[in-house]
Formats: C-alpha cells, sequence, structure tokens
C-alpha cells in the first residue's frame, strides 16, 4: 500500500494508472475510520483495479470555534485498517499543499447549500465542494464513494457533479449504524456515557416517523413536531434542525413525497453535534 503525501506525486500517479488503462474508485475521509468508512473501502475495492483513499482533515469545511483542532487524527491506525480491506493508495496531504499561500478558489453549489446544515454552517459546504472538486481533479478517479449519513453532502457533491459535467459515477452507500442505531461517526467517541444514551433519540425519532408514514401519515408538520417531542425529552440533547424536504432541491416540503423526501435532523448531546437521516 502506498502513502502519498505530495499533491505532484498524486497527480503523476493518477495519470500513470490511467494510461495503463487502470479504472480508479475514490473514497474520500478525514480519517479516524470507523465501520461506516471500511463498508466504502470495502466496496471500492470490488468496483475498480486501483482502490485510492484520500485522508485529510479539511480545514475550508470547518466553522469558527468549531472542533478543527481537536477532531481525531489517527492517521497509523488508519494505514493498519486500511491494508486489510487491501487499499492500493492512501492520499493524504498536508494543509499547504491543498490551500497554499494565496488560495483564493471556493466553488459553491447555490441555493442546496443554505437549507439544513448550511445554516448553522453556513461556510462548511463550500468547504467541501471545494476539497472533492480538488480530489477529483488530482485523483481523477472513474468512481467516488460517500456515506447516505451526510445525505445534504452527497445530494450537493451530485448536483456538482453534474454542472461542472465531470467525468465520475458518484456512488451513494447507506448509513452504518452501531447494534443499537446510533449513526456512525467520528465525533461519537467525544460523547459521554450520559450524552452516549441521549444520542440514541435522534434514531429513535426518525424510526418512529418512518412508522407513522407507513401507516399513512404524511403531514410534516405533524411528523416533525412528533421528533421534536422525542429528541427534548433528553436531558443533554438540543436540537440544531429537524427539517423534511425534497432530495431534488433541499427545500423544505409540507406533505410527504415518497421516493423523494429527506428527513433530516442536526442535535447537539452536549457539545457534540450529531446528524442523521432517513429516506423516504
Amino acid at each position: 500500500m502506498e502513502l502519498i503525501h505530495s499533491v505532484e506525486k498524486m497527480q503523476t500517479r493518477a495519470h500513470e494508472l490511467k494510461r495503463a488503462g487502470k479504472s480508479i474508485a475514490l473514497v474520500p475521509t478525514m480519517g479516524a475510520f470507523h465501520e461506516g468508512h471500511l463498508s466504502l473501502m470495502r466496496e471500492g475495492r470490488k468496483s475498480a483495479d486501483v482502490l485510492l483513499v484520500s485522508l485529510f482533515v479539511n480545514p475550508a469545511q470547518f466553522g469558527q470555534d468549531e472542533d478543527f483542532e481537536r477532531y481525531p487524527r489517527t492517521l497509523e491506525h488508519d494505514r493498519q485498517l486500511a491494508k486489510e480491506i487491501g487499499v492500493d493508495i492512501i492520499f493524504a496531504p498536508h494543509d499547504e499543499d491543498m490551500y497554499p499561500s494565496g488560495y483564493k478558489t471556493y466553488v459553491t453549489v447555490e441555493s442546496m447549500s443554505r437549507n439544513l446544515c448550511g445554516i448553522s454552517r453556513p461556510t462548511h459546504f463550500r468547504g467541501v465542494t471545494t476539497i472533492v472538486l480538488k480530489l477529483l481533479n488530482i485523483a481523477q478517479p472513474d468512481v467516488a464513494f460517500f456515506g447516505w449519513k451526510d445525505a445534504q453532502q452527497f445530494l450537493i457533491l451530485k448536483k456538482m457533479v453534474e454542472d461542472l459535467n465531470l467525468p465520475v459515477k458518484m456512488a451513494g452507500l447507506p448509513i452504518v449504524r452501531e447494534p443499537d442505531g446510533l449513526a456512525m461517526s467520528s465525533r461519537n467517541r467525544y460523547l459521554n456515557p450520559e450524552e452516549r444514551k441521549d444520542a440514541l433519540s435522534l434514531y429513535k425519532a426518525l424510526q418512529v416517523v418512518e412508522s407513522l408514514i407507513e401507516k399513512g401519515e404524511d403531514n410534516c408538520e405533524t411528523l416533525k413536531n412528533k421528533m421534536k417531542k422525542i429528541i427534548t425529552g433528553e436531558p443533554t440533547a438540543r436540537i440544531d434542525y429537524i427539517e423534511i424536504v425534497s432530495m431534488t432541491t433541499l427545500e423544505p416540503i409540507t406533505r410527504i413525497e415518497k421516493g423523494n423526501t429527506l428527513i433530516a435532523l442536526a442535535v447537539y448531546t452536549g457539545a457534540t453535534r450529531l446528524i442523521d437521516n432517513i429516506r423516504v
């Protein structure tokens, strides 16, 4: 397994692979691997000749007073897990290589970046789209894998790829959960035992509304109120947002549109902000 830090070397390596007729699968990550990341890598391993994992804690997607400095960085542990999966290349660039002095260029997907997480994290998706576009240009993958846990992110990135005519297939894989239902996240390690227990309210709320929808309830305000009641019943939980939106536009809807509805929420448990969602 190769470990590449240099942008120039990664570009050269990608061009060599392309000239040799090799297909490339990319899994973009910020490291601190868990089973969610590994599920993407396993699918990538089956999908291309070369499996490339990028590992970069992207400063451009963190807002002021967010957890950039304390975000877990576990390169050696991540390398071992990636090796066991069969990853061919880890690309782990340095901040100054991705954003050199004088860097001025950012990419924004209009409107879709302003709702949901974009309200409390107004510069977040600009940072996400910019770094993913850079990674796609550097690595030249045929297919890139993302998890549906970050549903807004995935839909925004798909739109960017479509609008900019990028020759890459965007693949979204299901949310991977702990045995008790908590969506796997690198930030789960921040939670103390009480917060970890209260964090289960996210998935519980989603399960309840999914059941109500199956029974015929389609009023979005009714469903959101049900979720709010469940989550606010936990002592360490504080709601950032609960929204029901169209998956096409990410704009709020008033009635469930079967096959095109995203139910998404962001909740603080203690100081840790967690997200989760279902699609119906």
